[in-house]
């Protein structure tokens, strides 16, 4: 499969917002596990393979196991993942795959019963920038370093 267009490269002021908006969710008080369950979750619902690629091997690092990122696509099926993670990653799904049937309240207020509305927004801010990542590089046919 070749790469597409550069994105990046063709739009670096483009990058640098998107990339911004990503450094902001960074510094925020978002836990690193959260981050990374919604960024794999979206990724391997997308299929960008450039993204599972990367925040696999992020998740690793700031130690999450394998057996949990090798199970993420079965979360439900699994009490490998607690009551806010199981929360998170429903609404990473829901809207993830927002065109289908939008976000359901039983989602939301699943979220919303656990978290401050302050950390509800990071983490819908959290989804949408990790699909806004996904789409470019899926479309781009982004490729992992081998």
């Amino acid at each position: 499969m070749e790469s597409r267009i550069n994105i990046f490269e063709l739009e670096p002021k483009a990058y640098q917002a998107l990339l911004a908006f990503e450094t902001y969710l960074q510094a925020s008080p978002l836990k690193k596990t959260h981050k990374e369950l919604i960024k794999i979750r979206a990724s391997q619902i997308n299929g960008c393979a450039f993204c599972i690629d990367m925040h696999t091997k992020d998740a690793l690092k700031h130690g999450e196991t394998a057996q949990r990122i090798f199970l993420l696509n079965a979360w439900k099926e699994t009490n490998l993942f607690n009551e806010e993670e199981k929360a998170i990653l429903a609404l990473t799904e829901e809207v993830t795959r927002i065109s289908q049937e939008g976000v359901s309240d039983a989602a939301y207020q699943a979220a919303a019963k656990l978290f401050d509305k302050n950390y509800l927004a990071l983490i819908v801010l959290m989804i949408v920038s990790i699909n806004s990542w996904n789409r470019i590089s899926v479309t781009c046919q982004s490729q992992p370093a081998s």
